[in-house]
């Protein structure tokens, strides 16, 4: 039975591969973020709290973070080659050919199967984040590429979630993160995030100074022909723009611009005037693919719950205001304890989380109240 798209929002507790094949619609979600346990051979104890929010001396095992090949890899890696799409199969058969039937081959046909059906329930306008790190990413990149269309990849943030090690020996230190981002279409949502100017960039671009020592820089107040309207060509203050140009907005808009003192007038007779841009006038600068300004939680920091890689409400809120929209659809298939549910919340989106560990399920309930 096709399952029909969810209308309020929901915590799933299990396997979220039958969960999002039974439950979850066709393009009826806007954005996907996965944070999957990474291939990295760990297992991590967690102290948890219980519903009641009093706290537990109890660790429980949330979850072992190391893959092996066995009978369920097997069944997956068969339904890979021969149920789904022929592209898919064939890059999963040249894996296994390449990689051998290992840990890691397990990880990633647990992956691929996961991302066939997150393909699916995105709407045409949606996006994915997938969050990992340099042990498979490069695989992973393979998989999405064939998923969703090498003409979909995005980008590949770098996320610097932790500061430099000290006792590193024969290689450099591992601080980063990777969040692998695609859409499913060229039509999809976008909202440009920016970051505060750093002082740096101010004293570069901001180079004039005015009366009152704020730091501003000169932008051009002409423009194009081909924008002009009947509004735009005059002479202002004995001055005509140069051939092919017209003056940026209307003659009233001009005077009032020079009754805030925002014009300025260059020393040299004859020059073009130019509008003052102060840092405040405008949105920041584009962030870039590369974060460092959103740190991992430190050890007394209120947001810490106690789950090992528990994610920074930051972090998620920049993914969720960059690829969604008030009222949009978020959905999280490795919830762990529930930081994109929270960001989703905050943000006016509805959300679908899914976790296989019960002390996650329990971990976000506690949150959410």
């Amino acid at each position: 039975m096709t399952p029909k798209p969810i209308t309020r929002n929901t915590l799933f507790y299990g396997d979220n591969l039958p969960i999002l094949r039974q439950h979850i619609a066709d393009e009826s979600i806007d954005l996907v973020y996965l944070d999957p346990p990474f291939n990295s051979n760990r297992s991590y104890n967690v102290l948890f709290k219980e519903e009641s929010g009093a706290s537990s001396e109890a660790q429980i095992t949330a979850f072992d973070d190391t893959w092996h090949w066995g009978a369920q890899a097997e069944q997956l890696y068969t339904e890979l080659v021969t149920d789904i799409d022929g592209q898919v199969g064939q890059m999963i058969g040249a894996l296994r050919t390449a990689i051998g039937s290992n840990q890691m081959m397990a990880y990633l046909v647990m992956m691929a199967a996961r991302l066939v059906e997150l393909h699916r329930v995105l709407k045409p306008t949606g996006s994915l984040y997938l969050h990992c790190d340099p042990t498979a990413s490069h695989y992973l990149k393979i998989i999405l590429d064939t998923i969703f269309g090498l003409q979909n990849y995005r980008n590949e943030i770098i996320w610097q979630r932790t500061s430099a090690h000290a006792n590193v020996k024969q290689k450099f230190g591992a601080v980063h993160d990777i969040l692998l981002f695609y859409s499913k279409s060229a039509s999809f949502t976008w909202n440009q995030q920016y970051q505060p100017y750093s002082q740096e960039y101010i004293d570069l671009f901001f180079d004039q100074v005015d009366e009152n020592g704020r730091r501003y820089a000169r932008r051009d107040l002409t423009a194009s022909m081909q924008r002009a309207s009947s509004g735009q060509l005059y002479t202002w203050r004995g001055i005509t723009p140069p051939p092919s140009r017209c003056w940026a907005m209307s003659q009233e808009n001009m005077d009032e611009l020079e009754r805030q003192g925002r014009i300025h007038w260059p020393k040299k007779e004859g020059g073009m005037p130019r509008l003052k841009m102060y840092p405040e006038d405008l949105p920041g600068a584009p962030i870039q693919d590369i974060w460092t300004d959103i740190s991992t939680m430190h050890n007394l920091s209120a947001e810490r719950l106690g789950y090992p890689t528990q994610k920074p409400l930051a972090l998620l809120e920049r993914i969720i205001q960059a690829s969604s929209n008030p009222g949009d659809v978020v959905l999280d298939p490795f919830c762990g304890c529930g930081t994109t549910v929270h960001a989703a919340q905050r943000l006016g989106r509805r959300w679908i989380g899914i976790d296989i560990t019960h002390l996650s399920i329990t971990l976000q309930k506690y949150r959410l109240r």
